[in-house]
């Protein structure tokens, strides 16, 4: 038996070391959050996403009594993308959270449906979209998707 090992990096930084567009694509993920449905866990979730082509897009997490009838803001934005911009690969994506009158002290973190589809999305186009997570103490950044999920499950693989 060998044992593997899988690392993952990830920067920590305060807003204002922030590029001005990470800051712009930050500000809107936190101004996202506000088109939130989340009359039940009263956790509002933000995201927005930068195309390739310069456009900014954003979605919210929309929760249903039935629970897993709701979404996520993260597969919102990404599926609005892709259905919307079929060829454009994503460039960048940014979280916020927002809970009891506030946003998070630390960054909030992309469930594993979503990271899946995140991982997704990188694949599909080829290429690496850099991932924001927001909290009002300090930002994560990673590189890619890939790097939330770091043994992942791609295409490739169900070729066998």
């Amino acid at each position: 038996m060998k044992k593997l090992e899988l690392k993952t990096v990830v920067c920590s930084c305060s807003y204002d070391e922030l590029s001005d567009e990470q800051k712009a694509l930050v500000d809107r993920a936190k101004q996202a959050t506000a088109c939130s449905y989340s009359p039940y866990s009263h956790f509002a979730v933000g995201a927005a996403v930068l195309l390739d082509n310069g456009q900014v897009l954003t979605g919210a997490n929309q929760e249903n009594a039935a629970y897993p009838s709701g979404l996520c803001a993260e597969r919102t934005v990404m599926f609005y993308a892709n259905a919307q911009y079929p060829d454009t690969p994503v460039r960048a994506l940014a979280v916020a959270c927002f809970t009891g009158g506030h946003f998070t002290r630390r960054p909030g973190s992309p469930c594993g449906n979503c990271r899946q589809v995140l991982l997704e999305t990188e694949h599909r186009f080829g290429r690496d979209m850099q991932i924001l997570l927001y909290g009002e103490d300090e930002i994560y950044i990673f590189a890619s998707a890939r790097s939330l999920l770091p043994h992942c499950f791609v295409d490739d693989d169900l070729k066998g």
